[in-house]
């Protein structure tokens, strides 16, 4: 099972103290602007977890708010020390890169901040003395002037003349480390390298060079080259195996990105292998190869698979000194062999090599990573996945790193609906499950699409509502209300939401469905009870509102109100008539309503006689048992309750009504089993201490009975709640029925019964 154990308490402690900056570390300098506070030394271990950590908050916490002036907390290297920091996405803008150019940064990670532009080129030359590490992935403006400098707007439709020419990496002495990925083409990368004295590492994705024999310049020092979706022609080959240090290399490419001339054959694998003695890492996924690399079907079958590159089913790869640490065989036909010669390998055709996949290419190459994913789909779809957790665990990680690509979004979300479902569930951690259910909040967030909202909400289903997310509460109840507010929403979408709406308000606290009301949760269901109605249509939605509605109103007179308010008993009445015979939706309307009569307050609402005609009529339905009859009683007896002087309507009499209640009450099974669930017997309760209405005290005893009863788990409530001592009184009083004594008898019976047989006697 995966861990349940806290974290770390530096992570804990950073967390807390980036949620809490102006208590923390920082004070409001004239009330808006954080300032450190003049005391704080933070070492870089420290420094580089908070901007870290930052980075990752606002990327993946809708609740965590990015503040502008951030950066400038660690301007000043004598209090605050930066050392290797990753930035991503567009929060990371130019005033923050030259917030912190004083810092000697070692590691400097930039990816996809597509905000930064030729101003942040200056600014790295500040850190030149130092840097050793340095990645612009992504960051497709770096090389351009600010077409709009001091304005809010993109810059948009940059053009060769707005292209920086002139700067290399002179003086940056101690680099080693260089990922240029997916920059502008009209870098020229020979000149902006050729300073460079010794790279070790260097990531060209996404750029097409006609020539590289300039990196023979690095044969003696360069041990990791990516060169992944560049069309190779036979001098880049040739170029390539005159780098006898590689240690990694990668020429991978999207089959499905472009055209490339470029076929692999088997003597290039074979020149690559003869010249690179030092690889033990090499990625040739999405090739086509021009001729068979493998070996014979009769070879194949010889006994177990093996990694050994005697044995390799790849040819060329049998002349290896020793299996390589990584082969990258993803979307290619050679994955499909027996015998591969690598420890870990990339490809489609069984689960590992999927996980594998996903894990390789998810942080830069997301167009890889979803078809990976769907592959990963496919096998928690129809078999069972073995590597469950390591297979969620990466699929949230993909989701976080890619919130707005849709593929990823997509694929992602409907994997993570089975990878949480029933048969895994058992060994997934509280904390995992957590992770799962935020980066469901957050892909619903990010990403609108259809499909992806359907995902999610589907995902959701197989939590525990509202338990597993009840730390999510508020957020994720504004998350559903917005999906059903839309009037043509999918209707599958809508049906989901709705289900998981009134699962969130049922068996929660008071203060959770005050607060989600105020959301305009009980206007919500109303409309979506209205658009039913328009549409002559009682389906699940219908039924669903209903119900959540009763649930919402359960001892919250605000939410009560709020339903009286927004035209509600309209709604009851209409439903009521356009649909007769639907006995669910009867008697959630009639629950419901239930709730609205226990608010003394807003009784004298329902004293019209359009509404008593119809709660005395619904005392004689037979639908869903006794439950809607049962419901109606309810009703009638809190207004009963408030005594003759408030019975301000002609028709129907109140000793007419009174006489119908006695009537219903008599007709029902005391051992009926019920579709309800009470969480206290307190509105019940206080019906029974009055001599007002005895028809509403022999309901309530009655209810209390039938519970006591059929349930035995609602004697400790009853107990808990002081029930037998109110029903005590009662039988003591002169004005109570002998009937309802005699009920009240039995109740305490059974009680007192339950209470024997559970009383510990263990010595």
């Amino acid at each position: 099972m995966a861990s349940d154990s806290p974290d770390p308490l530096m992570t804990l402690c950073t967390d807390y103290c980036l949620y809490n900056l102006e208590g923390t570390l920082c004070y409001l300098l004239d009330n808006e602007t954080l300032r450190l506070h003049p005391d704080i030394f933070l070492p870089s271990e420290i420094c580089d977890r908070l901007v870290n950590e930052y980075v990752e908050l606002v990327n993946a916490d809708t609740i965590f708010e990015h503040n502008e002036n951030f950066f400038t907390l660690f301007s000043d290297p004598r209090s605050t020390r930066l050392a290797r920091i990753h930035l991503r996405e567009d929060i990371v803008q130019d005033q923050d890169l030259e917030a912190i150019r004083k810092q000697d940064l070692v590691e400097l990670f930039l990816t996809n901040c597509e905000k930064l532009t030729a101003k942040s080129l200056q600014t790295l030359g500040s850190f030149s003395p130092t840097l050793v590490s340095l990645s612009l992935f992504g960051c497709t403006n770096i090389f351009y002037e600010e077409k709009n400098p001091g304005g809010c707007e993109d810059n948009l439709n940059l053009t060769p003349k707005d292209f920086v020419k002139d700067f290399t990496f002179e003086g940056f002495h101690r680099l080693r480390f260089l990922n240029l990925g997916q920059i502008t083409k009209w870098v020229n990368v020979e000149s902006l390298l050729r300073p460079l004295a010794s790279l070790t590492a260097l990531d060209l994705s996404g750029i097409q060079l006609n020539d590289i024999f300039f990196l023979t310049q690095w044969k003696d020092s360069l041990a990791s080259l990516v060169l992944y979706n560049m069309d190779l022609c036979e001098e880049h080959v040739q170029a390539i195996a005159q780098l006898r240090k590689l240690r990694h290399l990668d020429i991978s490419r999207d089959r499905l990105s472009s055209y490339y001339k470029f076929k692999l054959t088997q003597r290039v694998l074979n020149l690559f292998v003869e010249n690179l003695v030092n690889l033990t890492s090499l990625d040739i996924s999405g090739h086509i190869m021009l001729e068979n690399c493998s070996s014979s079907s009769e070879d194949e079958k010889v006994g177990q698979t093996s990694i050994s590159p005697e044995m390799s089913s790849i040819t060329p790869f049998r002349n290896l000194k020793q299996p390589l640490q990584f082969l990258g065989l993803f979307e290619t036909s050679l994955c499909h062999l027996s015998h591969i010669p690598a420890y870990k390998v990339t490809g489609g055709k069984s689960e590992e090599q999927v996980l594998n996949a996903i894990e390789a290419y998810t942080e830069h190459r997301p167009e890889i990573t979803s078809r990976a994913i769907n592959n990963l789909f496919d096998i928690t779809r129809i078999e069972h996945c073995n590597q469950h957790l390591r297979a969620l665990k990466l699929v949230i990680t993909a989701l976080k790193c890619h919130k707005y690509d849709k593929n990823i979004q997509v694929t992602g979300s409907a994997t993570l609906f089975y990878l949480t479902n029933a048969e895994y569930r058992l060994e997934q951690s509280i904390k995992l499950r957590r992770q799962v259910v935020q980066v469901v909040l957050s892909g619903m967030e990010s990403y609108q699409e259809v499909t992806v909202q359907r995902n999610c909400c589907l995902t959701l289903c197989n939590f525990s509502i509202p338990e597993e997310v009840e730390f999510q509460y508020r957020r994720v109840n504004e998350l559903l209300l917005n999906i059903l507010n839309p009037t043509r929403q999918d209707e599958s979408i809508q049906r989901i939401a709705v289900h998981l709406c009134n699962a969130l308000v049922c068996q929660v606290d008071n203060d959770h469905k005050e607060a989600v009301g105020k959301m305009g949760f009980v206007m919500t269901m109303l409309k979506l009870i209205q658009k039913k109605l328009l549409d002559k249509t009682c389906d699940q939605v219908m039924e669903f509102s209903w119900s959540a509605l009763w649930n919402i109103t359960d001892e919250t007179p605000n939410n009560c109100e709020m339903f009286l308010n927004y035209s509600g008993m309209k709604l009851f009445l209409e439903c009521l008539k356009e649909f007769p015979d639907k006995q669910e939706l009867h008697r959630n309307m009639l629950g419901l309503l239930g709730n609205v009569a226990e608010v003394e307050e807003l009784r004298p609402q329902l004293m019209t006689s359009q509404f008593i005609s119809v709660f005395s009529n619904l005392l004689d339905s037979e639908a869903d048992g006794i439950e809607v009859s049962y419901n109606a009683c309810g009703v009638l007896s809190h207004i009963m309750f408030d005594g003759p002087e408030a019975w301000m309507i002609s028709e129907p009499r109140r000793e007419e009504v009174v006489d119908r209640m006695w009537a219903a009450i008599q007709r029902w099974d005391v051992n009926s089993r019920r579709n309800i669930n009470y969480r206290s017997f307190e509105p019940i309760l206080r019906l029974i201490p009055q001599g007002i209405s005895p028809v509403s005290q022999h309901w309530a005893t009655w209810a209390l009975f039938n519970l006591v009863s059929v349930y035995h788990k609602y004697c400790p409530l009853l107990i808990k709640e002081g029930g037998l001592l109110l029903l005590s009184d009662m039988i003591k009083m002169a004005s109570a029925r002998p009937e309802t004594k005699e009920m009240g008898r039995k109740v305490i019976e059974h009680c007192n019964n339950f209470m024997d047989e559970n009383m510990d006697t263990s010595r």
